[in-house]
């Protein structure tokens, strides 16, 4: 068939693609397959510490993301697939109902249902894949490619921060940054200071997570930064996605291409209506392999979202391997972590990772990691992190006072404070054992403290 933009949008609409999206959702029949009946489902709760600099930052906002379920299927076979979920994310969390769903069903029969949950399914593919002796990407879709670019990750940090990380990812290899864009902290300043100790070749995509909020703050300000830094490579989401004719003008004004979440506003209108350069992709197996063919067909470029440890960017590279839009740097976060979770660790190589050829996922579980950091499950999300005082400083000399980041995020999006103004900065006020410290903790954690000076 040949392949017209109404053919394109037709099969979004309908959510299919040719040659492969229906047949993704259904699932590859896996032809002379040895028994792959479920017997059991094994799970453990493990936390992860952060690496020294990610620590210091993530304790603000995303403190609960060290934690990890490992999820283990045994076949009737014998054969044992793995997966990891993280906990507190915004999806894939593993259910016991879910559990109850595949015992006693063929894994094959169960993978391609995104409903049992990250971990599970990531080790439903696994199993397949060991029991058949072939990597996960032969379960998914022809080959296209040997190797796939990875980014590294960072959250919103101070620029010196940001330079450590920078540091760290060029030596291990990786040739893309990607972080985000807060208004609480001076992006241009913070780009003076990174940029300059980056080589030619590095690049960075910034996430501004709507923080834009609309065309009249976005236009000039976008369009400022991409000309004087060259080491941007990508806009992510400037302003809210819903924004149809916003995001479409926005393209116009920046040379730095605009990638969205994938959905948002829904395909037919994205493709349409041309509001993005491409798209940011992640969810379940068939979601992912779905939304990739579309992006395909639209002939739109993507990154693969899929956050976790180097277990999770392993099953990311696999996707990467058949799906010929995800052109884009993967963004998993594994670099978060004191501890990759298994072997062997992940190599990248002029910012590419070769896609593993072994059955599988490719890796084995680092079965002595897990047990050294393995922990009881939380009733509850451990949100906030504890006795935090946090200032934003503001270039008028006023000081704004928080004690985790949603408060200030809920400021910021009920427009009590203002947007990417030169000079700002935030900075965490350690505890000096004062009754003013205490004091202005207390009355922070109770409600935001804004002061027309610097008392602290």
């Amino acid at each position: 068939m040949k392949l017209t933009r109404r053919n394109v949008l037709g099969a979004a609409a309908g959510g299919l693609a040719p040659g492969g999206v229906a047949a993704a959702q259904s699932a590859p029949a896996v032809a002379g397959s040895p028994n792959l009946t479920v017997r059991k489902v094994d799970r453990r709760w493990i936390k992860i510490p952060f690496r020294p600099v990610p620590a210091r930052n993530m304790n603000r906002e995303l403190p609960h993301w060290v934690y990890f379920e490992i999820c283990q299927v045994t076949l009737a076979n014998g054969v044992v697939g793995f997966g990891e979920t993280m906990v507190y994310y915004t999806w894939g969390r593993v259910t016991d109902d879910a559990v109850k769903r595949v015992i006693g069903r063929s894994a094959a029969e169960s993978m391609w249902d995104d409903s049992t949950g990250c971990g599970l399914q990531m080790a439903l593919f696994d199993a397949v894949g060991k029991a058949t002796g072939v990597p996960v990407y032969r379960l998914l879709g022809p080959k296209v490619r040997d190797r796939a670019f990875l980014s590294w990750w960072a959250i919103d940090m101070p620029a010196e921060d940001w330079v450590l990380e920078c540091r760290d990812a060029v030596a291990k290899g990786y040739t893309a940054f990607k972080t985000k864009a807060r208004p609480w902290f001076d992006l241009d300043r913070q780009c003076q200071v990174l940029t300059r100790t980056l080589p030619d070749h590095f690049v960075i995509d910034f996430d501004f997570n709507a923080m834009l909020l609309d065309t009249t703050n976005a236009g000039r300000y976008l369009s400022r930064l991409d000309q004087q830094y060259k080491h941007i490579a990508i806009w992510e989401s400037p302003i809210p996605q819903s924004d149809v004719a916003g995001n479409k003008f926005l393209r116009t004004q920046t040379r730095v291409p605009i990638a969205m979440h994938f959905g948002s506003p829904p395909i037919m209108t994205a493709l349409r209506e041309e509001v993005c350069d491409g798209f940011v992709i992640g969810g379940g197996a068939a979601r992912v392999m779905r939304d990739g063919i579309v992006a395909a067909m639209a002939d739109k470029p993507f990154w693969l979202q899929l956050v976790g440890t180097e277990i999770t960017a392993t099953f990311a590279l696999h996707f990467a391997a058949v799906l010929t839009h995800a052109r884009w740097p993967a963004v998993n976060c594994h670099q978060l972590y004191t501890e990759p979770m298994a072997r062997p660790a992940i190599k990248v190589e002029n910012g590419l990772s070769a896609i593993p050829e072994t059955p599988g996922l490719g890796i084995e579980l680092d079965e002595q990691a897990v047990e050294r950091y393995r922990v009881e499950p939380l009733r509850a999300e451990p949100y906030p992190t504890p006795n935090l005082l946090i200032a934003i400083r503001w270039p008028t000399g006023a000081t704004s006072y928080y004690t985790h980041t949603r408060q200030y995020w809920q400021d910021f999006q009920n427009g009590r404070l203002p947007v990417f103004p030169s000079g700002v900065y935030l900075e965490t006020i350690p505890d000096n054992g004062s009754r003013e410290w205490k004091e202005l903790q207390a009355r922070a954690a109770a409600s935001p403290v804004h002061s027309g000076g610097r008392p602290l």
